[in-house]
């Protein structure tokens, strides 16, 4: 299997929605239009490809500077356990430079694994959640 990266690629939010929807990860993928913005706000979207189809992404936010936000790192169930997502962070944080930290909030099932991938747990957030 070769997995393609490609960093700021144009996405579409159907292609991004299978992937979502596949991974488990839980965000409004019926809301196509809403999936689109999600996609076109975001400063960083970097995508794993098998093919013409689209496997995995990673959705950032951030200054460039300082700090960037990990909104979104999602594999494709069939996809899962075979690197990508640690590919998805790497090609991240070498996009970011080593100025920047990554940051995010964790599904709980997903607790366990970012450890694996480097992160370090914190207990140091805040959190306003979406009323929508």
């Amino acid at each position: 299997m070769t997995i393609e990266y490609k960093i700021n690629f144009p996405l579409r939010s159907k292609e991004v929605s299978e992937v979502f929807i596949s991974s488990g990860i839980k965000r409004p993928v019926d809301d196509l239009d809403r999936i689109q913005r999600m996609i076109d706000n975001a400063a960083i979207n970097i995508s794993a490809w098998d093919g013409d189809k689209m496997v995995g992404i990673a959705r950032a936010i951030t200054d460039f500077s300082y700090c960037c936000y990990l909104s979104d790192l999602a594999i494709r169930k069939e996809y899962q356990k075979t690197g990508i997502g640690k590919e998805l962070i790497k090609c991240l944080r070498e996009h970011l430079g080593e100025e920047v930290s990554l940051l995010l909030l964790s599904a709980p099932a997903a607790m366990e694994y970012y450890p694996r991938i480097g992160f370090e747990k914190t207990e140091k957030a805040f959190l306003m959640p979406r009323v929508k």
